[in-house]
């Protein structure tokens, strides 16, 4: 396989999208509907060229899919980006554009946010197509996610320490996180709670210092906080953070972070696993913004008590998957691939493929 389809490999469709008026160009990629809908966020991002943007959207949708199987949820993976700038082009044209591309797959992709959009710009794309989840609560959304991501994200924080050090509390352990926005802020507020030692990078300066300010957190520069001697990294901003030149200068002896993709190859587990560091896999950790925004879904409608339950078995889930790599003498990577695959093939022999309408191709009559 060559070309455009051989960088697609593995993904049921892939879409351009693009409204001379609004100034749109998107990409949608739907990685997987065997278990449900492909969903995931729409990013908003300046990206240098085409081909970066459909390399992150495809390294994203295909994460969204394990994402969803491990986190035991009936929906499948996908992603979108919009190439530009948040601070300049985020308006109501260009977000219903985008909603109106939404739509025009009919329900295969359902959309909410992720980097560089917010809960009011998914309202805007909410009012051209019905497949947009995330928007603000005063719009019949469930509001922002980085919350969820967060809590979710504590608690497997916390399966590991209790996997590595026997004890779930952080109160005595240094934690070194990247990236405080949504998630990473709220992460830090939490640890301080505990009594985490924290120390912080972001490449918005003055965020880092608010966050410190808030925390006690000693605050380094971005590209020295991968070596940072600390207990745990928690990467929490974009992704592919770990690559050929940091991983032999990690200082942590845990990886537990909320970032999408924070192997820029998937080839430096091992190398990871070389260096005795346990690598929580990011898919496993963050999935509490996947479980809110799916549960709008919900044919009884969203639950808050129902997604805070969801949310809180992500320390459960890291636990099982920590036991199953120790046990199988594998890494906690491989374990939680083995895991969502194994309810992906389970699943979808009722399913098949998503199609338009909420139809599945090879269900059988009455599904």
């Amino acid at each position: 396989m060559t070309g455009p389809f051989a960088l697609a490999e593995g993904h049921e469709q892939v879409v351009y999208g693009h409204d001379p008026d609004s100034g749109l160009r998107c990409i949608i990629a739907v990685h997987s509907t065997r278990l449900g809908p492909g969903m995931g966020g729409v990013r908003l991002h300046p990206y240098p060229d085409e081909e970066s943007a459909l390399v992150d959207v495809l390294r994203l949708s295909r994460a969204m899919t394990y994402k969803a199987a491990a986190a035991g949820l009936d929906v499948g993976g996908g992603k979108a980006c919009i190439i530009g700038d948040p601070a300049t082009d985020r308006t109501e044209p260009l977000l219903r554009a985008f909603g109106r591309m939404v739509d025009s797959l009919g329900g295969r992709y359902v959309t909410a946010c992720d980097v560089g959009t917010k809960p009011s710009d998914l309202d805007l794309v909410g009012r051209e197509t019905r497949w947009a989840t995330g928007g603000t609560p005063a719009e019949g959304g469930s509001g922002d996610s980085g919350v969820a991501t967060a809590v979710g994200l504590h608690a497997g924080l916390r399966a590991c320490a209790a996997h590595v050090w026997g004890s779930p509390e952080l109160g005595a352990r240094h934690v070194a996180v990247q990236g405080v926005g949504k998630v990473g802020r709220a992460l830090c507020e939490r640890l301080h709670a505990e009594g985490t030692r924290l120390t912080v990078a972001d490449v918005d300066e003055a965020a880092a210092a608010e966050v410190a300010e808030r925390t006690g957190a000693e605050v380094v520069a971005p590209d020295e906080v991968h070596a940072v001697d600390c207990d745990v990294l928690s990467p929490n901003a974009l992704g592919a953070v770990l690559t050929e030149r940091t991983v032999p200068e990690l200082g942590c002896h845990v990886i537990a972070g909320g970032a999408n993709n924070q192997l820029a190859d998937e080839g430096l587990v091992e190398a990871i696993a070389d260096r005795g560091i346990v690598l929580a896999p990011d898919y496993l950790l963050n999935a509490g913004g996947l479980i809110q925004v799916a549960d709008e879904l919900h044919p009884s409608g969203p639950d808050p008590q129902r997604v805070a339950g969801r949310v809180q078995a992500i320390g459960e889930r890291t636990a099982e998957v920590l036991a199953v790599a120790a046990r199988e003498r594998t890494t906690p990577w491989e374990a939680a691939t083995r895991v969502a695959e194994r309810r992906i093939a389970d699943v979808s022999r009722l399913r098949g493929i998503w199609l338009p309408g909420g139809v599945s191709a090879g269900a059988s009559p009455g599904r």
